[in-house]
């Protein structure tokens, strides 16, 4: 598979704002089951290898997973504050949890806890996000030889489409991906 045109312009923004932390960290939108929409801050970890497809981690039992669930289109916006760049990207969500028994989906989990930071890994073995602040649960556990706790998930975010606005020069410059039915691309020039 090849990478798409929209690959080359993200590295070099992930590149050039590499010294800052917020760098990292972008919004997924998704669709609640009422209709409304939903946004929050993820954190890219990576792409997945010979493809187009970032990757983040989240815990299962989070509200964003039934959302997925329920509706697996989403959208990420990302700024990057030091190069002044945005970066849209429309797309399908997949998860892969514990439960899942393909073996290239379980690597790719194992993979992901593997490269959590100890703290990072902390958040599974808290008590469930979104409920009733309890005292007892967030006490320091080992887990540093752990295999993935069963609340950890990845998140594969597939981009059929992505907007790219660079927000410096004069005029500003804006392009737009968007993938085709034989999974090509194809990119156009648009008024920022």
């Amino acid at each position: 598979m090849s990478l798409a045109p929209w690959r080359s312009p993200l590295a070099r923004a992930l590149h050039r704002n590499r010294s800052r932390a917020d760098s990292r960290y972008l919004q997924l939108a998704t669709v609640r089951p009422n209709g409304r929409p939903a946004n929050r801050t993820v954190v890219f970890r990576d792409f997945l290898a010979g493809t187009n497809s970032l990757l983040f981690v989240t815990d299962r039992r989070s509200a964003k997973v039934d959302q997925i669930a329920q509706w697996s289109e989403g959208e990420l916006c990302w700024y990057f504050t030091q190069t002044r760049e945005q970066f849209r990207l429309g797309g399908q969500m997949r998860l892969i949890t514990a439960q899942d028994r393909d073996l290239e989906a379980t690597q790719i989990r194992e993979n992901a806890w593997e490269k959590m930071s100890a703290r990072g890994r902390q958040q599974f073995a808290w008590p469930e996000p979104g409920q009733t602040r309890v005292q007892m649960g967030y006490d320091p556990t080992d887990l540093s030889e752990s295999p993935p706790l069963s609340a950890f998930a990845v998140l594969i975010f597939e981009p059929d489409r992505v907007d790219h606005l660079e927000l410096r020069g004069e005029p500003q410059n804006r392009h737009q991906y968007n993938r085709q039915a034989d999974s090509s691309w194809q990119t156009f020039e648009v008024n920022p």
